[in-house]
This record gives structure tokens, sequence and C-alpha cells, in this order.
């Protein structure tokens, strides 16, 4: 049951060669900080072109599109556009066009948790919940194979649930056979804001969910520290070591600052506006 790790990570990552630019046309946002316009949910954005690509890809930073850089729809674009209508786009059938842009993001949330299963598998120290997540995978992976009409009628919270769980047993295996951060008062929740943790030793800590918007985290060891749905967004990495964290994305790294001494795992990258 368990896939190839190189054929899980091509299959896990966008590819947006194979994409009907879903993610330009369904998505909403509004004029920020981090978009330089007013788009609403199926209205293609202005800079997609007809051949499905954007138009100002190298420059979206300069040009005002930060949180377009730091989307991942973790290979939802690919799988609706030629798995679950076959190849055919929104343009060349309009009547499927509303249905489709539905459950792009069904999609994206079901490929997110299969991402995350699919490190949880890859984790040695989590090996006694590996048939679960096994099965968990399977069970996901079927899920992104339904027509879309059964995909719009999911309760993804439900399911969502269910994986988070093990998620969380798996990360509670994996940190606790780990060596330990000293002991010190990290703060929870909105107390994370902006947080003032330079060079603290944050090993095996978790951060599930955490607010760590703009937080100083410069030269902090955060080796094997749970990063599931952090938000670290302006967060300052510089020097930070994050080798062997759980559950880290490149989502979540491009939304923060760094340097060229940042230490990442070996799946993400250094993002350009790093450098």
């Amino acid at each position: 049951m368990h896939v190839q790790t190189k054929e899980m990570r091509q299959h896990l990552h966008a590819d947006c060669g194979s994409c009907f630019g879903l993610c330009c046309v369904a998505l909403p946002y509004a004029k920020t900080a981090d978009f330089a316009f007013d788009k609403d949910s199926g209205t293609p954005c202005r800079n997609l072109q007809e051949d499905y690509r954007c138009s100002i890809h190298q420059s979206l930073r300069e040009k005002g599109f930060k949180g377009c850089t730091v989307y991942e729809c973790f290979g939802a674009g690919q799988k609706v556009s030629q798995t679950t209508y076959g190849g055919v786009d929104w343009r060349s059938n309009p009547a499927s066009a509303r249905e489709m842009f539905d459950v792009f993001p069904i999609m994206q949330q079901l490929h997110e948790m299969l991402y995350y299963l699919h490190e949880a598998m890859s984790i040695a120290a989590s090996q006694p919940l590996l048939a679960k997540l096994e099965q968990a995978y399977a069970d996901t992976e079927k899920l992104t194979l339904l027509q879309p009409v059964e995909m719009l009628q999911l309760d993804v919270p439900a399911h969502r649930a269910v994986v988070g769980g093990l998620l969380g047993q798996a990360s509670e295996e994996v940190r606790a056979q780990a060596p330990k951060g000293k002991p010190r008062k990290v703060g929870r929740g909105l107390e994370l804001l902006g947080a003032k943790l330079r060079g603290a030793d944050l090993r095996a800590h978790s951060f599930r969910g955490a607010l760590l918007i703009a937080a100083d985290l410069r030269d902090a060891d955060l080796r094997v520290a749970d990063l599931i749905g952090a938000d670290l967004r302006d967060a300052d990495l510089s020097g930070a070591d994050l080798r062997g964290c759980l559950f880290l994305t490149q989502v979540q790294i491009n939304a923060a600052k760094g340097s060229r001494q940042t230490k990442l795992p070996p799946a993400l990258q250094l993002p350009r506006h790093w450098q």
C-alpha cells in the first residue's frame, strides 16, 4: 500500500503546466499587502493568460502579488484538471466551470492531508502507527477520485479530524524520542504574535496551529519541532535550524523571512526572496 516516496512527492506538489489555472480563477482575494486588486471567486485573474500561465510569474512580489508566491495546492490543481475532469478545461466546457471551481478547494484540502500523511509514513519513529497511516492515506486518496457531485457532499472537517488525530500521534512519538529544548515559557496563541525567541532552544516543541506571525526566531533551534498549521508570515527565521521539523511546508517557508544561513529540511528550498 505504501507508495514510493519520489512518486508521492511529484503527486503532491503543484504542476502548473498540467492545471487549468484553477487557483487563479476559483479562489477569491481582496486588495491587501498580498494582492494588488480585488478578485471574486470564479473570476479569472487579469494576469492569467489564455494558455493558463501567469503573465507576471517571475515578478509577482514586485508587482504586489506576494500572496500568490506563498500558495500551494499540493497537486490538487492537476488532479482536478486531468483526473476529475479528464483534461477538459473550463473554457472548453463552460457548463462545468462553476462546479470545477467548487471542487478545487475541496481537492486542495484532501491533497494537503495526503502530503502530511506521506511525511508521517516516512518518519521512522512513527512506524508503530504505519498501518493506520497507510490506511488513512488510501482512504483519502480514494476520496480524491470521487465524482464531482460526490466530492461536493464530503464532510471534509470530519475526515480532517481523523487524519489530524493520527498526525498528532505520529508527532508525539517522534518528539518523545528526540532531544528536548531547554525548558522555558514559550507562550500560546496570540502570545506568540511577534514573540521574541531569538536563539531559543525549541527542539521538539509543538507549535501546532501557532500564530508565529512576525516572531523573531533568528538563530533559534527548531529541530524536530512540530509546525503543522503554524502561521509563519513575516516570522524571521534567519540563521534558524529547522532540520527535521515535522510537517513544515514550502508555503510556510515562503511566507517567512530568512537567510542563506537558515537550515531547512532537504525537501524544502530557500525562497528566492530570501537571497
